[in-house]
């Protein structure tokens, strides 16, 4: 099998410079103080550096030996959390970006769609980067000009061709640039989470699009925090964790590996010392608890079980029309059950600034398998504290329907809930 990227040894260091500064408060006088005595010190030592503010440097490597193979008609989805090296990967291979070390080959014409902004000149217009872009990938005039109508076509932007891409809406650059990229026929198509930018409807037709490109043989590395459409395009994943690779193969197994690998982040550091939040942060959510009907704190639940959920809070002011929102979502990022104070009211206009709030839940027949819970506070309409994967659910398989039959693992997954049902003949 033909191998279109080889990476070896890959690595990328940047150097972040941090300011040291005396305090942490400076008056406006402060300035003008230190800038005339910084003057007066370059008049009496005209060869002496400024040793005010000095710098010190860290050294950053967002990539760190990585080793991997993709072969010819692969379609890869990268997957990790912010700040992992997925779109530092991206751009090294994309040549936008020079390595610090390691060697990559590559086998074909590549072609990336990266964040907003890269690859198009913005004062030209739509039709002379589409041309530019051609030409960059090596195509003449006469292959661009026959894929020209057909690109125009798919990024509904001909009322906009003759004017310079500046001026584009993000959703509308977006268009045009995955138009270009998808449509000039590259070995090699390079995506990343920028389809997001676009509207529902466009990110359906541009994962066609890149069905229709992967049928014909062709590589497609595809980052998104949309798991489920990596599962459901990809057949491979590599797992992408603090520069290095976590993982690689199939897409499945790289997808559980991720979940796992955020589940045991959630175990491992207390609610209110997370950093990855949301909202104002006039409220914070200090601790989150799952309880069986037993009032038992576990994550293990059989199917049809009610939910106790308890949340700690605390608040600079008594937070005002107080609203809270948990959701449950599948492995693919789907949300499956929605619980809104807001809706099914119980919260008093006025809370207390510290306390304890409870949501007790139904029955909910569940599907085997693991869902991870996201929750927001808000007050007065404003989300005040965000957090996603506070926590996690793990309903076990059981023999729900009393037939001594249970789901087996594939069909486990393709379902969410259980519900009863008789069968008979007429």
């Amino acid at each position: 099998m033909t191998v279109a990227i080889k990476v070896e040894n890959l690595s990328k260091k940047y150097i972040i410079k941090h300011e040291k500064k005396s305090g942490n408060y400076e008056t406006f006088s402060d300035t003008l103080i230190q800038g005339s005595k910084n003057i007066t010190n370059k008049i009496r030592h005209p060869f002496s550096g400024s040793n005010t503010n000095p710098e010190t440097q860290e050294e950053f490597w967002a990539l760190k030996d990585i080793n991997f193979e993709i072969n010819q008609g692969d379609k890869v989805g990268i997957i990790g959390r912010n700040g992992a090296g997925k779109s530092t990967l991206l751009k090294i291979l994309s040549r936008i970006t020079e390595p610090t070390s390691g060697k990559i080959h590559i086998n074909g014409r590549i072609a990336s769609l990266l964040e907003v902004g890269t690859g198009f000149h913005p004062e030209l217009t739509g039709r002379e980067n589409i041309y530019l872009n051609g030409a960059i990938l090596g195509m003449s005039r006469k292959e661009i000009k026959a894929k020209f109508d057909e690109i125009v076509a798919f990024a509904e932007a001909d009322k906009f061709l003759d004017t310079p891409v500046k001026r584009y809406s993000s959703g509308m650059y977006v268009r045009l640039a995955f138009a270009v990229a998808a449509h000039l026929e590259p070995e090699i198509l390079v995506v990343d989470e920028v389809l997001a930018v676009g509207d529902a409807q466009f990110q359906k037709k541009c994962l066609g699009k890149m069905e229709e490109i992967g049928s014909h043989g062709r590589t497609i590395l595809f980052v998104s925090h949309n798991l489920t459409a990596i599962e459901s395009f990809c057949d491979v994943g590599i797992n992408i964790e603090k520069g290095g690779i976590n993982f690689y193969g199939k897409v499945e197994i790289a997808l559980k590996n991720y979940i796992d690998l955020l589940s045991e982040n959630v175990k491992n550091i207390k609610i209110s010392e997370r950093k990855d939040r949301a909202g104002d942060g006039n409220i914070k959510i200090t601790d989150f608890l799952i309880e069986n009907e037993s009032k038992l704190k576990t994550s293990m639940f059989e199917v049809n079980s009610k939910f106790l959920f308890k949340i700690t809070y605390e608040s600079i002011n008594k937070p005002h029309n107080a609203r809270i929102v948990i959701g449950v979502y599948d492995t693919t990022g789907n949300g499956i059950v929605r619980l809104d104070s807001d809706i099914t009211g119980g919260l008093p206009i006025f809370i207390s600034e510290h306390g304890q709030i409870q949501c007790v839940t139904e029955n909910i027949p569940l599907a085997p398998g693991r869902y991870s819970v996201n929750i927001a506070f808000f007050s007065n309409g404003i989300i005040q504290d965000h957090l996603i994967g506070v926590d996690y659910i793990y309903i076990q398989n059981s023999d729900y329907f009393n037939t001594g039959h249970i789901f087996n693992e594939h069909d486990a997954k393709l379902m969410k809930f259980l519900v009863k049902h008789n069968w008979n003949v007429l």
